[in-house]
């Protein structure tokens, strides 16, 4: 039985509660059999279940209330993963990429694709990452050239989540209003133009539908812009600064998930005549990993509740955020997989699929080497604004 006493921490409210009850119970009667055989129709699937059953209204800012709730986002995400990895990772491209224009995107813009995406029905993808810059967006080198009533794209991404199976794509490329960071636009723009091709399907330990993609004379029109010419690093970044608490949040659902299945088995396997859990270094080890669930859970909610309370930005707040989750789930899990011993590297077991599935988790939307870098400069940053 899964820890849900942290529902009671004074970061949520009643409405949260009541939303990880309905979720709890719709992933127990929708997840308990998803078909991992073919990737990409079961994520499709799993968007067309989302959004038919309303969670993807939560991936975004209301129409009504014009509120993007953090702690829902991470409620939901720390859920899905606990149950599947794969309904998470369907789950939170929907808001990933679709973010920027959820955030900052026209009227017009929001009406074509929100309505798609939040309902199902279109499946979204975040074109940021290119061959030579990963985690140094500002050297991205894909160019949009103004031409008339168009821009022409040239150039690739890669490691695009969805990438081949989106409908629509938030992408991101330089205009050269300025060198660097200054230089950067988002757009968006459909699957399927002139010019835009699937270059490459690209597999991976735990499978998830990713693709490099190649730009060659694109031609898009100039509504497609998202915001202003140059303020696509300040929209990435933005977009990224809510979302990564999130990943955050699926680690601690895979740890909690770790945890649990660690627990049942140290109950259950006897070794000498008592149960494993009776072994004093069972117990230590079951210690740490309980210790690093509600240690993660605290800094995961933290910065979500932070965010939720008016904060412009929580730069430092994620990023600590997503190391710790994601460092120490991927602790947890290993744990849980000795805990089981031989077991735990069998084929089908949860541990060992737990184990492929959080290793990514350290690597995109920031490696972890990364978020060490963002917090020190932003604490020296503090320190010496103080």
């Amino acid at each position: 039985m899964p820890d849900r006493s942290f529902l009671n921490w004074p970061f949520f409210e009643a409405r949260h509660r009541e939303l990880a009850d309905a979720l709890e119970d719709w992933a127990d009667r929708e997840l308990s059999g998803v078909d991992h055989g073919d990737t990409d129709r079961a994520c499709r699937n799993l968007v067309a279940a989302l959004g038919r059953d309303g969670w993807l209204k939560h991936t975004g800012v209301s129409t009504e209330g014009g509120v993007l709730d953090v702690r829902t986002l991470c409620l939901i995400r720390e859920t899905l993963a606990r149950h599947d990895g794969l309904a998470d990772f369907a789950f939170a491209m929907q808001g990933l990429g679709t973010g920027a224009i959820s955030l900052f995107g026209t009227e017009a813009q929001k009406a074509e694709w929100l309505s798609l995406t939040r309902s199902g029905k279109a499946i979204s993808a975040f074109a940021l990452t290119e061959p030579q810059s990963g985690s140094d967006v500002a050297n991205s080198t894909m160019t949009a050239v103004r031409d008339g009533n168009d821009f022409i794209l040239n150039g690739e991404k890669t490691w695009i989540s969805n990438g081949g199976i989106a409908d629509v794509y938030t992408l991101f490329a330089r205009t050269g209003e300025a060198p660097g960071a200054k230089g950067l636009s988002a757009f968006v723009l459909p699957a399927g133009l002139p010019g835009f091709e699937v270059a490459e399907r690209l597999q991976t330990i735990a499978p998830h539908p990713l693709a490099t993609l190649r730009f060659s004379d694109c031609r898009i029109p100039a509504d497609a812009m998202i915001g202003a010419p140059g303020d696509g690093f300040r929209i990435a970044m933005s977009v990224l600064d809510v979302f990564r608490s999130t990943v955050a949040a699926a680690a601690l659902g895979f740890a909690r998930r770790a945890l649990d299945e660690a627990l049942t088995r140290v109950n259950t396997r006897r070794i000498g005549g008592a149960p494993l859990f009776d072994l004093q270094m069972v117990q230590g080890h079951v210690a740490d990993m309980a210790l690093d669930v509600d240690a993660a859970a605290l800094l995961v909610y933290r910065a979500a509740w932070t965010k939720d309370s008016g904060a412009p930005r929580v730069t430092r707040e994620a990023a600590m955020a997503k190391l710790f989750a994601t460092d120490h789930a991927q602790r947890v899990i290993d744990r849980a997989v000795q805990l089981f011993g031989g077991d735990g590297v069998r084929s089908g077991e949860t541990v060992a699929r737990l184990y492929r599935e959080i290793r990514a988790l350290r690597i995109y939307e920031g490696a972890s080497d990364v978020q060490r870098v963002v917090i020190a400069r932003q604490t020296l940053g503090a320190h010496l604004g103080g």
